[in-house]
């Protein structure tokens, strides 16, 4: 006689619908951090294979976007800067807290970018530009 052992009838286990939405969030968790992951390579790969250039422009515009802070959770900013260059063509890079500190709108000088990434700005007088 096994005093252990229950017998299992249809109506023991969870019920289909949970295993289903259990299952379905499991794969769209998983799918979100995968895509996650291979978006930030692609972008990082697309960087590195992209040309360094440096070019003269100028800083028309600054902004910044903060997300989170509500409550007790912590607030995140990003930083960005728009460049315009002699030929009009534009051109808005991502940009660390320092960096963005550093620029001004209006301030002409020589980007120094690859991809998307944001390497070096150069700030001249308005005299050697012209």
């Amino acid at each position: 006689m096994d005093f252990f052992s229950t017998p299992r009838g249809p109506l023991d286990g969870p019920p289909p619908f949970f295993i289903f939405f259990f299952v379905l969030i499991l794969v769209l968790i998983v799918g979100a951090v995968l895509y996650g992951i291979f978006s930030s390579v692609s972008v990082w790969s697309a960087n590195n294979a992209a040309d360094r250039l440096t070019v003269p422009c100028r800083v028309v515009a600054k902004r910044t976007q903060v997300s989170g802070g509500s409550g007790d959770s912590r607030a995140f900013t990003k930083y960005f800067a728009t460049f315009e260059f002699e030929d009009g063509g534009r051109v808005e890079l991502p940009l660390k807290g320092p960096q963005y500190g550093l620029l001004v709108e209006g301030d002409f000088g020589e980007l120094t970018y690859q991809g998307t990434r944001f390497i070096d700005f150069v700030r001249m007088r308005k005299e050697e530009h012209s």
